[in-house]
C-alpha cells in the first residue's frame, strides 16, 4: 500500500520544483537544529548559561538568520538545477550571518549594553560553530533533495556514453550543459586534450586522456563509446578534420560546440552542440584575399551581376555589397529566387543598410534588346557575369536552349559591356569547360572563347574557372541529404567519380579577387585541393547522419558525365599569381574572324532546331570536345572516319 502511494507520487509531482516556502522551512528547521546543538555544546563549557540568555541567543541569531535568508534569496534556489553560484550563495550568506553576530559581540564587550548577563549575546566560538554547522545542514539538505529527485522523480533517460575533445573552459561548459539535459543521460567517460600538461589529471572526477589512448577501437568497445563532442571552439580546421575522420571510422557520432559568439544570450546549453555537417569536412582553412585590390575596382562603381538570384551570383552579391559599390544591378529570369534574395538583402545585417545602391531587374540574358535596355540605362562599370545553365544531363537533352544562353547570352552581355564602354566584364566559367564531354561543358568553353577575343584597351575580359561548389544548386550534397531524409538509398553515378570542392564563399572571393588582378583576355584557375571521391562522400553523410543500414547504389554515369574534372586541358600550362590560389592559364587563342564566322553559322543552324547538326557544330568550334555516355557519341565516330 505504501509503496503505491509513494510511486503515485513520484508520477504526480515529478516534474515540479520544491516551493520556496518549503525550502525556508527546511532552512529554519537547519538553524534550529545548528542552535541547538551550538547551545549544548556552550553549556557544556559554561555552566552560568540561563534559559533567558539561551532565548535572547536565539532571538538575535534568529532575526539576523531570517534577514540573511531574505537577502541572498537561499530558499529560490531550483535544487535539481542546483550549480557552483547557488552553493557559494549559501556559503556566502552563512559568511555574513557569523559575522553580523561577530561585530554584535564586539559591540556589546565596548559599550556594555548587557553589562550584567555578558552570556546573552553568543561568544565568537559559538557563532563559528553555529553558522559553520548551519552552511553544512542547508547543504546537505540541498544534496539529500537532490539526491531523491534524481533516484525517484527524474524521468530516466537513455544513457549516452561519450568522450568531450577539449579539456580547457569550453570543455567544461559542455559537460555542465550535458548534465541538464532533459532527454539524454549523458556519461562522460573521458575529456581528450592535446596539451601534456593536462593528461593524467582529472576533470569533474573525469580522466583527462591522450587521443591515441581513447580514439581507438579496445577503448571504444570496452567503454561502450558512442559520441565525440569537440569542445575547442577555436579549433583549426585541419585538426578539427582529422579528429572527425578518425571518429567517424570508429563509428562515433561526432558533435562539436559552437564559437563563443553563437552562444544564446551568452550562455551555453546541451542543445547547442552542433552536429558536424559534411560541409565541414569538406571546407579548407579560410582563403585570404587583398581586399585593397577590390575595393579599388568596386568602390563607388556601378556593377551588373547576371544571374544574381542563383548560389554564385547571390553570394558575389552580398560580397560586393561589403565594398561599397555606386549602385549594384541584380539581374536574373528567375522571379521566386530573386524576390528571396531582394528580401534578405533588404532587411537582413550587413546588407540593408546599403539598400539605396541595390537595383533588382527580372531579364533573361539571351533577350537582347532587354539587356540593351538595361546597359543603356545603369551603364554599368563593372560586369559579373554568373547567369548560366548548368545542369549537365538537362542541357545534354537541350542543345538549343543551352547555347542560346551560355553562348548567345553570354555573347548579348559582352558586345554590350564594349558599347556601353565596361571597364571589366568577368565570367564565371566550370572545369567542366575543360576537354568538355557533354553540351554544357562545351557551350561553357565556347563562351570562353569568346570573350577572350574580345578584350579592347577599353573593355577587359576575364574568366574565373573552378569545381563544385558547396550547398550551390544542383549539387551532390542537397541530393544526398534528401535521400537520406527519405531513408535511402544514396545514389553515385559510379563508384570511382571524383570530384573537386569549394565554399561559395571561398569561391565568389577568389572570382572578386581574380578579376580585380586581370588584365585582359586572361584564364584564371583556382586551386581546388585536393579531388574528393563521391562515393566516399556518401559513406561519410551515411556515418555522420548516425543512420544504420543505408544502401549507396551505384546507377551508371549520365548523359555527358565524366569520371573525373579537369582545371587545365592537356595543351595547357598555368602560371602563379601574386595570389597562391590564383593560377592564370595560359589557354589558345583564335583569330577574331574565324570566331566571328564560326558563331555565325552556329546561329543559323540553331534555326533548324535540329539537335544532331547544333551538336556537330559545337564539336567543330571546340575540337576537344568528345562526347561521353551520350547519344552524341555516333558524332565522334564519323569525325574518326
Amino acid at each position: 500500500m505504501f509503496k503505491k502511494v509513494f510511486y503515485n507520487l513520484v508520477k504526480r509531482y515529478r516534474h515540479s520544483t520544491v516551493p520556496g516556502w518549503i525550502m525556508l522551512v527546511i532552512d529554519v528547521l537547519m538553524f534550529a537544529v545548528a542552535f541547538t546543538v551550538s547551545q549544548l555544546f556552550a553549556w557544556r563549557f559554561d555552566s552560568h548559561m540561563t534559559w533567558h540568555a539561551v532565548m535572547v541567543n536565539l532571538a538575535i541569531c534568529g532575526c539576523v538568520t531570517l534577514f540573511f535568508f531574505y537577502l541572498f534569496k537561499t530558499y529560490r534556489s531550483i535544487i535539481r538545477h542546483m550549480g557552483l553560484n547557488d552553493i557559494f550563495r549559501t556559503l556566502v550568506a552563512c559568511v555574513f550571518m557569523a559575522l553580523t553576530c561577530g561585530v554584535l559581540n564586539f559591540i556589546n564587550n565596548r559599550i556594555k549594553v548587557f553589562p550584567t548577563t555578558s552570556n546573552i549575546i553568543p561568544s565568537y566560538r559559538i557563532v563559528i560553530m553555529l553558522y559553520s554547522l548551519l552552511a553544512l545542514l542547508m547543504l546537505l539538505a540541498r544534496f539529500t533533495i537532490l539526491y531523491i529527485y534524481n533516484q525517484y522523480f527524474k524521468r530516466r533517460r537513455r544513457e549516452i556514453n561519450l568522450v568531450i575533445y577539449g579539456a580547457g573552459a569550453a570543455g567544461v561548459i559542455a559537460n555542465n550543459a550535458l548534465k541538464q539535459d532533459i532527454h539524454f543521460e549523458y556519461k562522460v567517460v573521458a575529456f581528450i586534450d592535446d596539451d601534456a600538461s593536462k593528461v593524467n589529471q582529472q576533470l569533474d572526477s573525469v580522466p583527462v586522456m591522450r587521443a591515441r589512448d581513447v580514439l581507438n577501437p579496445k577503448f571504444v568497445a570496452a567503454k561502450e563509446i558512442s559520441q565525440i563532442i569537440i569542445a575547442i571552439p577555436t579549433i583549426r580546421l585541419m585538426h578539427k578534420q582529422a579528429i572527425t575522420n578518425r571518429a567517424l571510422d570508429l563509428g562515433l557520432t561526432v558533435k562539436s560546440v559552437p564559437h563563443i559568439s553563437l552562444w544564446m544570450n551568452g550562455t551555453f546549453t546541451a542543445n547547442q552542440i552542433q552536429d558536424i555537417k559534411i560541409e565541414d569536412l569538406l571546407q579548407r582553412e579560410p582563403i585570404k584575399i587583398d581586399n585593397i585590390n577590390v575595393v579599388r575596382e568596386v568602390l563607388d562603381k556601378t556593377v551588373l551581376v547576371t544571374g544574381a538570384a542563383g548560389s554564385i551570383g547571390s553570394e558575389i552579391c552580398r560580397q560586393l555589397l561589403q565594398y561599397k559599390p555606386k549602385k549594384i544591378i541584380m539581374l536574373d529570369q528567375a522571379e521566386s529566387p530573386m524576390y528571396d534574395l531582394q528580401f534578405e538583402l533588404k532587411n537582413n545585417e550587413p546588407y540593408k543598410k546599403y539598400v539605396d545602391s541595390m537595383v533588382f531587374v527580372i531579364a533573361n540574358v539571351k533577350d537582347q534588346p532587354r539587356m540593351e535596355e538595361v546597359f543603356e540605362m545603369y551603364r554599368p562599370n563593372l560586369v559579373y557575369h554568373a547567369a548560366a545553365y548548368k545542369h549537365v544531363p538537362f542541357m545534354e537533352e537541350n542543345p538549343y536552349e543551352a547555347i542560346y544562353v551560355n553562348v548567345f547570352g553570354t555573347k548579348n552581355i559582352a558586345d554590350l559591356a564594349i558599347k556601353y564602354g565596361a571597364e571589366k566584364f568577368v565570367m564565371i566559367s566550370t572545369d567542366k569547360a575543360v576537354n568538355p564531354t557533354n553540351v554544357m561543358g562545351a557551350t561553357k568553353r565556347m563562351a570562353e572563347i569568346y570573350i577572350q577575343s574580345r578584350s579592347t584597351d577599353q573593355t577587359h575580359f576575364v574568366t574565373t574557372r573552378f569545381g563544385n561548389v558547396l550547398g550551390s544548386n544542383g549539387s551532390v550534397i542537397p541530393l544526398f541529404k534528401k535521400q537520406l531524409a527519405a531513408g535511402g538509398p544514396l545514389t553515385v553515378t559510379h563508384k570511382d567519380i571524383i570530384r573537386y570542392f569549394m565554399t561559395i564563399p571561398e569561391a565568389c572571393n577568389l572570382v572578386l579577387e581574380a578579376g580585380a588582378m586581370g588584365q585582359g583576355g586572361d584564364i584564371f584557375v583556382f586551386d581546388m585541393g585536393k579531388p574528393v571521391k563521391i562515393y566516399d562522400l556518401a559513406r561519410r553523410m551515411i556515418q555522420l547522419s548516425g543512420l544504420k543500414n543505408i544502401e549507396i547504389k551505384e546507377i551508371g554515369l549520365r548523359p555527358g558525365e565524366k569520371l573525373y574534372e579537369e582545371l587545365l586541358a592537356t595543351k595547357e600550362n598555368n602560371i602563379p599569381t601574386y595570389h597562391p590560389k590564383i593560377l592564370r592559364a595560359e589557354v589558345r587563342k583564335y583569330p577574331l574572324e574565324d570566331i566571328d564566322r564560326a558563331y555565325g553559322e552556329l546561329e543559323d543552324i540553331m534555326f533548324t532546331l535540329d539537335d544532331y547538326r547544333i551538336v556537330a557544330k559545337m564539336k567543330e568550334i571546340v575540337p576537344e570536345f568528345i562526347s561521353n555516355n551520350s547519344i552524341y557519341c555516333d558524332l565522334d565516330k564519323k569525325t574518326e572516319k
